[in-house]
């Protein structure tokens, strides 16, 4: 799984894999359709076919997205949530749902897609809670960081005024 933390919360949702897609565009409907449409014709070089039945697991944490093989929990795939851009459900085929993100090393961008009959939704709508979680996460960090910043600061200050007074008492 993800890099995460001891009390980093996660989810886990178990759902049909149909396979990833490299694509030009990083959000929008669009893609998802144009990769699902994809997936369904000849194999291309740019997109990996899930087998058959491709059951996998879903973690979803605030550290991200990891897709684990369902019967020998491999992991197949870990997107930070940091790199997802777009996650919908097919409004074509509403048991259908993906998420794009860039590749970690490369300056490409993959689009995932999953069968789900009851967690579609659900799923689409968690991995948005996530990514909100994250991002107040990160600006409460950098808020602490400020904070800290600040009583360095004051307490530099005080310091200073401090051996002011001493001088000053030492003088009389």
């Amino acid at each position: 799984m993800s890099d995460t933390s001891e009390d980093d919360n996660e989810i886990s949702f178990p759902v049909k894999f149909l396979g990833r897609v490299q694509v030009v565009r990083h959000d929008g409907m669009q893609v998802l359709e144009e990769s699902f449409q994809s997936l369904k014709s000849p194999d291309t070089d740019l997109q990996e076919k899930a087998g058959k039945k491709s059951k996998v697991y879903i973690f979803l944490s605030t550290s991200g997205l990891d897709i684990l093989e369902n019967k020998t929990k491999f992991m197949l795939y870990s997107c930070p949530l940091s790199t997802v851009s777009f996650c919908a459900v097919l409004p074509s085929s509403p048991k259908v749902f993906g998420f794009v993100a860039k590749h970690p090393a490369a300056d490409m961008h993959h689009c995932y897609l999953f069968q789900s009959k009851t967690f579609s939704h659900l799923l689409v709508a968690a991995v948005g809670d996530a990514f909100q979680a994250s991002r107040k996460e990160e600006s409460v960090k950098g808020g602490r960081d400020l904070v800290v910043e600040a009583l360095r600061h004051k307490n530099k200050m005080l310091e200073k005024e401090n051996a002011e007074l001493k001088r000053r008492l030492a003088d009389t």
